[in-house]
């Protein structure tokens, strides 16, 4: 019986102990290229899931009009696109995070899902508002206004969906048409 105790006192002292030797001598998988954690995915999609469904909004406070699409349209390229990526051009560095920022404007591998489109946009709301740890994914709560979390919410939504022809255009990510400017009375030489 006290061999018993002596390893169970002795278990619970090292496992601690080898634990921080692990951590402190560098051999914790921290790199993207380096494999996961077992069960590393489990652990963090699991609490993720639950915290998401405990705090999902009940209802989506706009309309998935044309205005509302192409604003989120606007607030996707400038704070989105450059990890997730436009419509027909993927991010140059979104598939070197870890884990990877998913290509929201292609089609799953295995399904006609395009992006988050099979998300409630609450969920997604959720998601842009506060962000997901250890993902690079940040929280844009204090970058964003409510109304814009909602339009970039409620365009990743619809983007199975046809979208309105301005929307479109901005999600191609070309540059806007520089106005062409005549000379004018002081851009005349005399």
């Amino acid at each position: 019986m006290g061999r018993v105790l002596l390893g169970i006192v002795l278990g619970v002292i090292l496992s601690p102990v080898a634990v921080v030797a692990w951590l402190y001598f560098g051999r914790v998988p921290v790199a993207v290229a380096d494999p996961p954690l077992p069960q590393e995915r489990l652990l963090t999609a699991v609490p993720l899931h639950a915290r998401i469904q405990r705090e999902l909004a009940n209802t989506v406070p706009i309309s998935a009009d044309g205005n509302n699409l192409a604003a989120g349209a606007e607030v996707y390229r400038d704070q989105c696109a450059a990890c997730h990526g436009f419509h027909g051009k993927p991010s140059l560095f979104g598939a070197h995070m870890y884990p990877d920022a998913p290509s929201l404007w292609e089609k799953h591998h295995d399904s006609n899902v395009v992006g988050v489109s099979d998300d409630p946009p609450a969920e997604t709301y959720w998601k842009v508002a506060n962000g997901i740890r250890l993902t690079g994914m940040p929280a844009f709560n204090q970058v964003l206004t409510e109304n814009q979390m909602w339009q970039v919410s409620l365009l990743l939504a619809n983007a199975d969906k046809p979208l309105p022809p301005s929307a479109v255009e901005i999600l191609r990510g070309l540059p806007p048409a520089r106005p062409t400017m005549e000379a004018g009375p002081e851009m005349k030489k005399n």
